[in-house]
Parts: structure tokens; sequence; C-alpha cells
């Protein structure tokens, strides 16, 4: 199941399938002993360009799940699916609207054991993603607290996902959303672009997914594997 494949990652690679990647870069992420890939983006994502990217990544021996960001995009063949609900937007469509469709052209086909729903929060307001959801992305302690508490005791997602895309965040602010939660497991991205950065985001998060870093200096990227993964992360905590 799923559910049981996410409790045990600390590291994964988000791969956009609208942008460029070589072939030695693919092998290099996939043989990097991180934990998964992740296949989804904010825009131009499309059922071909997926398929194209799954494809590659198929040769290597590791999980492959989609984030489904568009109906139209859904490609069989994954490992498994996550499906982002949104919530702090301003548009109920990103909460359950999209979904619901979704569920009505396919829901009596869906194999349950291979879906999980992540809350997503958003927090970068400059990002694709802020402004393709239409999120509130100025959010204060509380607020985040609420929408932790939200995800974890009144929806009960197995995932709680902070999402900065693209800028690295607050971690002491993540750090106090995460204290709250007691059984949804905290995705962290953004600005994840060393080993340095990464130890100190997976001293917050259960999971760090690394993603931009991957194109714009590989080798750098690489190296936040080992870096989320030292033992004493976590009894460390946080040092800013």
């Amino acid at each position: 199941m799923l559910l049981d494949e996410i409790k045990q990652w600390k590291h994964v690679f988000k791969l956009d399938p609208d942008r460029s990647l070589s072939d030695d870069a693919l092998e290099r992420i996939c043989l990097s002993g991180t934990d998964a890939i992740i296949v989804g983006g904010s825009s131009g994502v499309t059922f071909d360009n997926t398929v194209e990217l799954l494809g590659r990544i198929r040769r290597y021996a590791l999980p492959c799940v989609q984030e489904i960001s568009a109906i139209d995009s859904v490609v069989p063949g994954f490992d498994g699916y996550l499906i982002p609900i949104v919530l702090n937007t301003r548009n109920g469509d990103w909460i359950c609207g999209h979904q619901q469709r979704a569920l009505k052209e396919y829901g009596a086909v869906i194999d349950w054991s291979a879906v999980l729903a992540e809350g997503y929060v958003i927090l970068n307001e400059e990002s694709t993603a802020a402004r393709v959801t239409e999120a509130e992305a100025s959010l204060d302690e509380q607020d985040l607290i609420a929408y932790a508490r939200m995800a974890d005791k009144l929806f009960r997602f197995p995932v709680f996902y902070v999402e900065y895309s693209g800028i690295y965040g607050d971690l002491e602010l993540v750090s106090r959303a995460a204290r709250v939660l007691e059984e949804s497991r905290l995705f962290y991205g953004g600005g994840i672009t060393n080993a340095a950065k990464a130890r100190k985001a997976a001293a917050v998060a259960d999971t760090i997914v690394v993603g931009n870093a991957v194109y714009d200096n590989l080798a750098e990227a690489l190296d936040t594997v080992k870096a989320a993964k030292e033992d004493d992360n976590k009894q460390e905590g946080l040092t800013l």
C-alpha cells in the first residue's frame, strides 16, 4: 500500500515532465539513494510528457508516483498517485471540484490502496503553484497551525505538505506547525538546494522534497540525499 511506502520516505526528488533532463542526469538521480520519485508540476504537464518521463524512470528500481495536477495528464503505470487538496486556496475547485470530476469519470476503476490525498499549503505567493491554485499564501503562525490541525484531525490526511515552491521557507514556522501533527506525515518542499539546507529541513519535516535544484545544480541536489538521511537529524532538532 502507498500509505505504508510513504512512511519510509525521508527524501524524494520531484521531477517536472515539462522540463528537460538528460539521460545521464536522470540516471544519477535514480541511483542516488533517494527513497522515491514524484512526477508532477504546476503547469505544462500533459499525458504525453508524463508518460515519456515515466518510461525513462522505469529503467530503474525505485518507487515512482504521480502527483496529479490535471485529470487529462493522469498516466497508468505509476506505483501510486498523490492528490493535492489545496487548503489555502480561494478557489474551491482545488479542494473538491477537480477531484469530484475525476471521480465521476474514473472512480469505479481506481485502486484506492495506491491513492493518497495530500493536505497542501502553498506559502510562496509569487510561485506558479500559488497563482494557478489562487492560494492565499500570506499566512502567519496561527494560520499555518490551524491548517496543520485541519489536515491532521479534521480531514485526517496522511500527508500535510508545506510547499514554498522555489524559495527556502521559514523552517521555524514549519517546525511549529509540525509539533501539532500526530498522524499526518509532514512533507516540506521549497528551496532545498544543497546539503546544509536539506539537513535543516529534514530536522523539521518527515520527508523533504527536492525539485528545482535538480535542474539548477545537479551535483548539489544529489548531496541532499545523504544529508536528509543522517540519523541524528530528528534528535538534534532545528538549528538555524
